[in-house]
């Protein structure tokens, strides 16, 4: 018989600061040894959920409970968080606000040196969870200095040190490379497998968590929970389109090509999918579609020449020999591994580091000798990490603080303020501060704080990192419109949706190179290249090679023209 781990019975919460609950009448249990799938759009009530099953609601967030929550049998209002943290291991999805150790295995033996584990024993336990999470070779090593994926080892290692019952992961995928995010799935997998630990995760990126088998699938929104299903039940049915969350590309285009996906087996698992005359209906519905025609660019707008750059005199070069010319009115991706050098390249453009040689010109203008303050009047940057950009307490004053410093009257900002906020879902938050915003919100606010400026160009690193699929389109269809009016747009991001979707150029960056200037669609079915730059496959070409489509390329091509044109008008 199952054992329940996790119960939530006819629970409702309200936070003090809310007129109306966050949570409404969940019931629900989740059984020692699941792994179980948690989506659902931003506000939905994913976040809230999940700090009910760790504590922080009602110990860090306070609000009005009602119904009941146990926890391996503990009542939720009757248990200290301290007790609680024996039971449930949280990874964030901001792992550098999760470290507290100067070295890798100082950080993973925190819990231990807590609870005052002698040292032969914490030093035996700290090889142990190094070695599970591959992190053996960097535990001298400083957290901070480690990649996007490293990271998350690192506070994988330091709650499964604690052998905790429940591990709850948090977003775990929104700011990994592709590679790096099918890697973490991978090892979350193999965890799973070897401690029989029960496991929730929270993520926007459905499609890349498929790539290992989950029990279910639940599906919030609003607060209650919509379906409670099995993966393959769950994709036959248009639940999650009608909640605003991304399906797998794949089924997408089965539901294009009218295949009857009551008759599909191994729906959720791209290897193994079939059904009766699946790869027939498919290559009839290609050849229905009209080919794509590309934009010509060649106005150059920004040029760089020979661009060198390293942090240290002794250090590698972190920009090599860098030449690339971005064109007036295109719209760009910037592709490749954490830590290759691609949001140094944009520092760079922008002004805050110096290259060591190399030369950047605007039109024709020599860029490298305008002030920053000059660039940022042509180019507007919106930076990975938003609470590094954000100076002001509330949202409205955050977005307007730039056309202030600009001296725009008062009735300008209030109309470009108002505007942007609304185009950026953000304008019934208005009045709230930024302290209460998710991480994906407070990315918003960065963005709308640079769009309400009207650069000529803006470059975004990672702009839909945490995004679910509503925020994401609404996002991307503006940035879209923008680019169309002339604005010229280069995005830095580990989504391929994105790249394949939205831009008809891609930057391929490795070791401070760029080593592929190409269309996207060439760049995720040439193997060669996904390897190297630690890119993944699109699902559209993975899916055709395993139903031997004629030509899988033109299948991936076809399906991004036919997708964006359905979802545009």
């Amino acid at each position: 018989m199952k054992q329940p781990l996790i119960q939530f019975e006819n629970f409702t919460f309200q936070y003090h600061s809310q007129a109306e609950p966050t949570l409404h009448d969940i019931d629900l249990t989740i059984f020692k040894g699941e792994k179980v799938l948690i989506v659902g759009p931003s506000g939905s009530g994913k976040s809230t959920f999940a700090q009910c099953i760790n504590g922080l609601i009602p110990y860090t967030y306070e609000g009005e409970l009602q119904g009941r929550v146990t926890i391996n049998g503990k009542d939720l209002t009757q248990t200290s968080l301290f007790d609680l943290s024996f039971d449930v291991g949280t990874v964030l999805q901001d792992t550098d606000g999760q470290f507290v150790g100067l070295t890798v295995g100082e950080d993973i033996a925190f819990a231990l040196e807590n609870d005052e584990v002698s040292l032969d024993k914490m030093k035996a336990e700290v090889d142990r969870w190094a070695k599970t999470v591959e992190l053996d070779r960097f535990l001298s090593h400083r957290p901070q200095d480690l990649s996007g994926g490293q990271k998350q080892r690192v506070s994988m290692a330091g709650v499964l040190i604690d052998e905790a019952p429940i591990l709850l992961f948090d977003e775990p995928l929104a700011n990994l490379d592709p590679a790096t995010g099918k890697e973490t799935v991978d090892l979350i997998d193999r965890l799973h497998k070897q401690t029989e630990t029960t496991i929730v995760i929270i993520e926007h990126r459905l499609e890349d968590v498929l790539y290992r088998d989950v029990d279910r699938i639940i599906v919030f929104n609003d607060g209650r929970i919509v379906a409670d299903m099995l993966p393959d039940e769950l994709l036959k049915t248009n639940i999650l389109i009608e909640q605003g969350i991304r399906e797998p590309l794949y089924v997408t285009a089965m539901k294009y090509a009218e295949v009857d996906l009551t008759t599909i087996t191994n729906l959720s698992d791209i290897e193994k999918v079939a059904g009766n005359r699946l790869k027939e209906k498919l290559s009839e519905w290609m050849k229905d579609i009209p080919e794509a025609r590309a934009q010509r660019y060649d106005q150059p707008q920004l040029v760089l020449e020979g661009i060198d750059y390293r942090y240290g005199k002794n250090d590698r070069k972190v920009l090599d020999e860098i030449s690339v010319s971005l064109n007036k009115g295109e719209m760009i991706s910037i592709v490749g591994k954490n830590g290759a050098g691609k949001s140094t390249l944009c520092k760079a453009i922008c002004g805050f580091i110096t290259p060591s040689s190399g030369s950047i010109h605007w039109e024709t203008q020599p860029f490298d000798q305008f002030s920053i303050k000059e660039r940022a009047d042509k180019i507007g940057f919106v930076m990975q990490n938003p609470n590094q950009m954000i100076s002001k307490k509330m949202i409205w004053e955050e977005v307007a603080l730039g056309l202030v410093l600009r001296g725009v009257s008062e009735d300008e900002i209030d109309r470009r303020v108002e505007k942007v906020l609304k185009v950026c879902g953000l304008y019934s938050f208005r009045k709230w501060p930024i302290s209460a915003l998710s991480f994906g919100q407070k990315k918003r606010v960065t963005i709308a704080s640079i769009l309400v400026l009207e650069p000529e160009m803006i470059i975004l690193d990672e702009p839909t990192a945490g995004q679910d699929f509503k925020h994401y389109t609404e996002m991307m269809t503006f940035l879209k419109a923008l680019n169309q009016s002339g604005m010229t747009v280069v995005m830095i991001t580990h989504d391929m949706h994105l790249m394949l979707e939205y831009t008809e150029r891609a930057l391929v960056v490795f070791d401070g190179k760029i080593i592929a200037d190409t269309k996207p669609v060439n760049v995720l079915t040439n193997e060669e290249l996904i390897h190297k730059a630690s890119l993944k496959e699109t699902s559209l070409f993975t899916f055709a090679k395993h139903l031997a489509l004629p030509d899988p390329f033109l299948f991936t091509e076809n399906f991004m023209t036919y997708d964006q044109e359905v979802r545009l008008t």
